[in-house]
């Protein structure tokens, strides 16, 4: 094993750690259905009141369907809603999965997610039609997901709450993120962070254990 791989837990972050995703291509579908003159909501739209609530459970997804329609002034039905919400999900690399599966063999590992309701019953149907898999549980011992916990990162509550459930200190985890400001949150707390630029990152932290 890597001498420098001192931890009992290993944390993933879902969004481009285990899931490619495309946060842009939410933003360019909706732009081609509504007016020009309402492009600029487009680009402000993660950073609405609806959109950080229901990330941390506040709204439900019906709730967050509909402030969509009203946000843009537009009537489309559900599942064009998830049509575009869902959009930026693309593949789960059967590699990352493979690596998982080798590193449980060593240390509890763990997902550390910002996401929805929305979002889960979709990367669900990928596990399912790209791997055979129902859901992560079977992957990972711990699944923190912050519409589940009410909080999201880079808030230090979340990563404290997370280590209450671990029953650990946090120099005994470590956090994978493609999100700079959600490593400094996790480091703020004691735990060790990897910041993941690309996706060889992992592998190459791994690649002699």
């Amino acid at each position: 094993m890597k001498n420098a791989i001192d931890a009992d837990f290993l944390i993933f972050d879902l969004g481009n750690v285990i899931i490619d995703i495309d946060s842009k291509k939410v933003l360019q579908l909706i732009k081609q259905e509504i007016p020009t003159e309402f492009h600029g909501k487009v680009d402000s739209f993660y950073l609405t009141d609806f959109h950080k609530d229901y990330e941390v459970g506040k709204i439900d997804s019906s709730r967050f369907r509909q402030e969509i329609r009203d946000y843009f002034q537009q009537d489309w039905h559900d599942e064009k809603v998830d049509g575009f919400w869902n959009s930026l999900l693309l593949k789960i690399p059967a590699e990352r999965l493979e690596l998982i599966s080798k590193l449980k063999e060593k240390f509890q590992m763990g997902i550390l997610s910002n996401t929805n309701s929305i979002h889960i019953e979709a990367v669900n149907k990928i596990l399912k039609s790209d791997h055979g898999l129902e859901s992560f549980d079977p992957m990972f011992d711990w699944v923190f997901l912050s519409h589940e916990m009410g909080v999201a990162k880079p808030s230090p509550e979340i990563y404290e709450k997370m280590l209450v459930d671990l029953g650990t200190s946090g120099d005994r985890v470590i956090f994978f993120d493609d999100l700079h400001a959600n490593i400094e949150g996790a480091k703020a707390v004691g735990i060790q962070g990897v910041h993941v630029t690309g996706p060889e990152v992992i592998f190459d932290y791994f690649k002699n254990v």
